[in-house]
């Protein structure tokens, strides 16, 4: 479709504003292409404005737009949403560049390891096709849905959850990131501090930051969120809220030591406080990992643990289904953000996603993505093992799409990015996953997001070329490794 689209485009200049194309049927004989091909290459050039289709007359070429566009000064703006911020305790700013660092499509022939979501050879396509083709077809599909959700699909979480969490529980979301803003918004006033791991994921550092609130680190290490420095930081900040990851941690990949999870919930209920638990990677454990521990909502019956979770990260980034369990008044505050800010989530996605995860596709796929997770990490770790022994390794997990590395300090993370681009890899910059000064520099390294083993070991190649381009180190390492 691209490619018709792109010989049409190069076209339009033999035809006069308002001439017409050629019919659908030359078109087809003409490229050799599909009428599908053709009705789709047509809509995309009526989208970008060139041409205009009239059901039963055929294409023409739009009329040309002459009149220049309006130059207006638009510089009073600065003073009117920086005089917002004028009386705030903390001013509210929205920094967007950690998530989009995930986000960003890298230019073509790039590897990327800066994705935050599975590739598409790892996503369930046709499971997700057949989901939502007969969601659409359910009776009131299009309707519109309760509030709160589907009972069946918050039923369902409620069951993946466990630990006694009921439906009544459960808030269906578009997906972890809006759960996260609403669970923020509900729990901390602008001006006050909340309490984050330190590293932490972007995307939260920035929810926080927008809605006004002041991030505060508390450090980690193998087992996750140190209790002795967040009962410390409870007591010297007076914070209401801890935001943690207790599995697969994002860009660690901790898991919270047992005992450690159970003083993360005492001393966030002594200190009168919550804890949002962002349960983002249960669905991407690997095949070699253990038995998992529960969700920290499962353990606790006082209603200290905001627990969010999605279908997103383990399906793809279009499937922004997720959910918020609570128990006790918090629920209902809860409920009234999620409402105001959104009213709900569309009903056809809900019945698509409630279709998914009832279909036998649903645990092939978990285990699919449970092998491949596995062997990509294997792959990645081994090539780095040997192209680039001198960027630490300090934790390989059994969960999560991706590799936290520090590297040494004589090598600087902004240049080190910039000259990966120039060799052809792409990759996380650790800065922003730090609310306060990092102790060193740091790449995140995501394996799900590239075609497979080759690509990983490739991309790891070129990571070493800009290495090399930085320390001037090819030549001891290709004596070290003359294979290479």
């Amino acid at each position: 479709m691209a490619e018709l689209a792109k010989s049409l485009r190069a076209e339009l200049n033999r035809y006069s504003p308002g001439g017409k194309l050629p019919s659908s049927r030359a078109l087809v004989e003409r490229y050799r292409v599909s009428p599908v091909t053709v009705t789709r290459a047509l809509a995309q050039l009526a989208a970008e404005g060139l041409v205009v289709t009239r059901p039963g007359a055929g294409a023409f070429r739009a009329e040309s737009r002459t009149a220049a566009p309006v130059t207006g000064d638009t510089s009073w703006q600065e003073v009117a949403l920086s005089a917002d911020t004028a009386t705030e305790l903390v001013p509210r700013s929205v920094d967007a560049s950690g998530v989009l660092a995930t986000l960003a499509a890298p230019p073509p022939g790039v590897v990327e390891f800066n994705g935050g979501y599975l590739h598409p050879s790892l996503q369930p396509e046709r499971a997700l096709a057949a989901a939502l083709a007969r969601a659409g077809r359910r009776p009131g599909a299009w309707g519109r849905p309760p509030t709160d959700g589907l009972p069946e699909l918050r039923a369902w979480f409620a069951r993946e959850i466990g630990g006694g969490v009921t439906a009544a529980e459960i808030l269906i979301t578009a997906g972890g990131q809006s759960a996260l803003t609403t669970a923020l918004r509900a729990l901390a006033p602008p001006g006050t501090p909340v309490l984050v791991e330190s590293p932490t994921y972007p995307g939260m550092l920035a929810v926080a930051r927008a809605s006004g609130l002041r991030p505060v680190p508390v450090p980690t290490d193998a087992d996750g969120i140190r209790p002795d420095l967040l009962e410390a930081a409870f007591r010297a900040t007076g914070a209401r809220v801890v935001v943690c990851q207790p599995l697969f941690q994002n860009p660690t990949g901790a898991v919270l030591a047992p005992e450690r999870r159970r003083e993360v919930v005492r001393i966030a209920r002594a200190a009168g406080a919550f804890v949002v638990e962002d349960d983002f990677a249960r669905r991407l454990v690997h095949e070699d990992a253990g038995p998992l521990p529960p969700p920290l909502a499962a353990e606790d019956p006082d209603g200290v643990v905001v627990h969010v979770c999605s279908l997103t990260k383990p399906t793809s980034a279009s499937l922004r289904v997720g959910a918020l369990a609570a128990r006790g008044p918090v629920l209902e505050r809860l409920r009234a953000i999620q409402v105001v800010d959104s009213f709900f989530v569309p009903r056809p996605l809900q019945e698509a996603a409630l279709e998914l995860v009832g279909s036998p596709a649903w645990p092939r796929h978990l285990r699919t993505v449970s092998q491949e997770l596995r062997n990509r990490r294997t792959v990645m770790t081994g090539a780095l093992a040997h192209h680039l022994p001198s960027l630490a390794l300090p934790h390989v997990p059994s969960g999560g799409y991706h590799l936290w590395l520090r590297l040494p300090d004589a090598l600087p993370e902004a240049a080190l990015l910039a000259a990966a681009l120039r060799a052809g890899v792409v990759a996380a910059p650790g800065r922003p996953y730090f609310c306060a000064e990092p102790p060193a520099g740091h790449l995140r390294l995501s394996f799900a997001g590239v075609d497979g083993p080759t690509e990983i070991a490739e991309g790891v190649r070129r990571l070493r070329t800009a290495v090399d381009e930085l320390t001037g180190g090819a030549g001891a390492r290709r004596a070290q490794h003359p294979s290479d």
